[in-house]
């Protein structure tokens, strides 16, 4: 019997230089639509970007956020490498680089992200590393479980949040990478807030830099870069 397919999400956040700002707009244009042409061969072989999005005006140290899907971490290599060797590449630092892989949840059966089961991205992105405490995973299990689904029931208040969890144990210095899309970034706000008071709330060690994106068509996130 084969393995389920196993999917991963790789968020990446570029800050641009500074210098990139001082070309002249021809320049700049045919770099923009380099940049486009990359991504739209990448999904062409099968990496899936579900969305690009503009942090301008959000993050003092972060500009764009690339949202990746591929089945293996060859396919991100590769379109990794692409942008690395563009012209606008060469105006991008990597700020952070949070991959995970899509194995679902030993919690509960019925959950996996948003972005496994299809559904279609929204217009904010809220991407965050998390990890947990080591008392954590000293509880029993049941202890978790329990606590888990609590979170879980809170968070279905919201349904029209989506989220977004990959587990990265041992393939980053986080244990997962947490998104959450909505339509609405007030209800972003409120949805974390009524999430804090969770019996499973203390055991969060880590859970920033948080980083804000709008998603939209990659000329125009582009644009926003100045």
């Amino acid at each position: 019997m084969s393995a389920p397919e196993t999917l991963y999400a790789n968020f990446w956040i570029y800050a641009v230089d500074r210098s990139w700002r001082q070309l002249e707009a021809p320049a700049k244009a045919a770099a923009q639509a380099q940049f486009a042409c990359i991504l739209e061969d990448a999904q062409a072989e099968g990496v899936r970007i579900r969305g690009v999005y503009s942090m301008t005006g959000l993050r003092h140290d972060a500009d764009l956020i690339l949202w990746v899907i591929a089945d293996t971490v060859e396919a991100m290599q590769r379109l990794a490498t692409a942008i690395n060797a563009s012209t606008l590449g060469g105006y991008l630092e990597t700020r952070y680089t949070y991959l995970g892989a899509a194995l679902g949840t030993r919690y509960t059966s019925d959950h996996a992200p948003a972005f496994v089961r299809g559904i279609p991205p929204k217009r904010y992105l809220s991407v965050y590393p998390f990890v947990k405490t080591h008392e954590w995973y000293q509880l029993p299990f049941e202890e978790r479980r329990q606590a888990m689904a609590e979170h879980g029931r809170l968070g279905r208040d919201y349904p029209e949040i989506l989220t977004n969890t990959v587990s990265s144990f041992g393939i980053g210095d986080h244990e997962f990478v947490v998104a959450f899309e909505a339509d609405d970034v007030a209800e972003m706000v409120r949805m974390v807030e009524h999430l804090r008071p969770a019996a499973s709330r203390p055991y969060t060690k880590l859970d920033t830099p948080i980083f804000l994106g709008v998603r939209k068509d990659v000329r125009d996130a582009l644009a926003d870069l100045g």
